[in-house]
């Protein structure tokens, strides 16, 4: 049992995360907030305390850190008895803050694969060029670190891994779609981080597909799906954190993300990437300052925070998989939907901060609680997926799946299929795991020399 949890983070997804704790204190214990800037920690708490959402007695503090410096993260977790880190900050901190985790025997849980400021859209599989190179650490250190537990990434590696451990025998394809179609009412703006937002989409992004990684041009390839509530819309296929684990974990030949873009959206980002506003280079002014475009345009975009109070509609997230049973083509849909003003009526954010906060909490109460507290790291796909699903629908985030049978909410331990697998590896992943060695990049497509600068 694991109590007292340190969020490292003060943005849209921590606010979200920090409501989410207070609600669960009883079981989570003290809650301290933590980020370079005071205030903004303190105006989360203020918001706790407005909503009533703290339910039982414990500590609910603010502290400023620098992440960045292992030394003084090390001290903070051990002066506020914190036994739960979750990161929320920026994927710049990642490395930092587990390592200030492993040496100090810390839970640690991120929402998102690290990032090297000077580096984009990296080479895969991302996780191994940082996060896995500390698995043995933490397995030495018995130190629980779960990767990538927001929705995507997290969610829908869980989606991933029940599915086929329960309704197939084979999975052929499992295709990640991110629909949202709500509106803020400005001329533009990024729902989360531009500076992480844009730097997602300004270089090649990866596919897994036919067991290797196939590479693209943002915007190459597009699709169009027929979603529950949100209806038809426009996708592009994406590269995207989950793809880097699923594709190790789970012996599946094709893992696919798309993501929902207006033409908005497209036409603002070909002109930003055109004119060079897009990049993470510096670049000296002719005044002689040293900027570098990408934050100059951050810092002309609206706070993601602020477009909360007049966000409506809602984002559609799943996975659709397709594969056999019994010998016989099957095709499954497990799916979320959020409302972006019921979000911000209960924790005063928008529904892509909102999704992204809650996973992360449960997976906080599931480690509190013992059930995902292995002692060692692991992605999602990784871990039981049944009580974090069936926790997130007590918690705001229910899901739901469409299949042959129709239209339902899904209850993990309800499902009248599930395979005498589930639970534990499936015949599949053990059968199909490709050897490292199969993970290799494809020599002979045309944007892999980019993708390696």
């Amino acid at each position: 049992m694991k109590r007292n949890v340190l969020i490292i983070g003060a943005g849209g997804v921590a606010h979200v995360a920090a409501h989410k704790c207070a609600q669960n204190n009883i079981l989570l214990g003290d809650i301290h907030i933590a980020s370079r800037t005071l205030e903004k920690c303190q105006s989360i708490i203020n918001s706790i305390k407005a909503k009533g959402s703290q339910r039982g007695a414990g500590l609910l503090q603010a502290h400023q850190l620098d992440a960045l410096d292992i030394e003084a993260t090390k001290a903070l977790i051990r002066s506020t008895n914190s036994q739960i880190v979750i990161n929320v900050g920026s994927p710049f901190l990642n490395m930092s803050i587990m390592t200030a985790c492993i040496e100090t025997g810390a839970a640690y849980l991120d929402t998102a694969i690290h990032e090297d400021p000077g580096k984009v859209c990296e080479a895969p599989p991302w996780y191994g060029n940082y996060e896995w190179k500390r698995s043995e650490d933490c397995r030495q250190a018995g130190v629980t670190a779960i990767l990538g537990v927001g929705f995507d990434p997290g969610v829908v590696n869980a989606y991933g891994r029940f599915a086929m451990d329960t309704y197939f025998d084979k999975v052929e394809s499992i295709d990640i779609i991110d629909i949202n179609a709500g509106s803020h009412s400005r001329y533009f703006a990024t729902n989360f981080d531009p500076e992480i937002n844009f730097r997602e989409f300004t270089s090649t992004v990866w596919s897994w597909e036919q067991g290797q990684w196939k590479a693209n041009a943002m915007f190459e390839r597009r699709q169009d799906w027929d979603m529950p509530v949100v209806g038809k819309n426009t996708t592009y296929l994406t590269g995207h954190d989950e793809l880097h684990s699923m594709s190790r974990n789970l012996g599946i030949p094709n893992i696919r993300f798309w993501m929902g873009f207006g033409e908005h959206y497209i036409n603002v980002f070909t002109v930003l990437k055109n004119l060079g506003l897009l990049s993470e280079q510096p670049v000296r002014t002719a005044e002689g300052l040293e900027v570098v475009p990408l934050k100059v345009v951050k810092a002309v975009l609206p706070d993601p925070a602020s477009l909360a109070p007049d966000y409506t509609g809602k984002t559609c997230i799943g996975d659709l998989v397709k594969g056999k049973k019994n010998g016989k083509p099957q095709e499954v849909l497990i799916y979320n939907i959020c409302d972006h003003k019921e979000s911000y009526n209960e924790v005063g954010s928008q529904a892509i901060s909102y999704t992204a906060g809650v996973p992360v909490v449960a997976a906080a109460m599931l480690i509190a609680n013992g059930s995902w507290d292995v002692g060692h790291m692991a992605n999602v796909e990784e871990l039981d997926p049944a009580p974090f699903i069936d926790l997130m629908n007590r918690m705001g985030l229910v899901t739901r799946i469409r299949d042959a049978q129709g239209d339902r909410v899904l209850h993990p331990q309800h499902e009248s299929v599930v395979s005498a697998n589930a639970r534990k590896r499936s015949p599949q992943v053990a059968a199909n795991h490709y050897p490292k060695g199969e993970h290799k990049l494809p020599k002979n497509n045309a944007y892999v020399k980019s993708a390696l600068r």
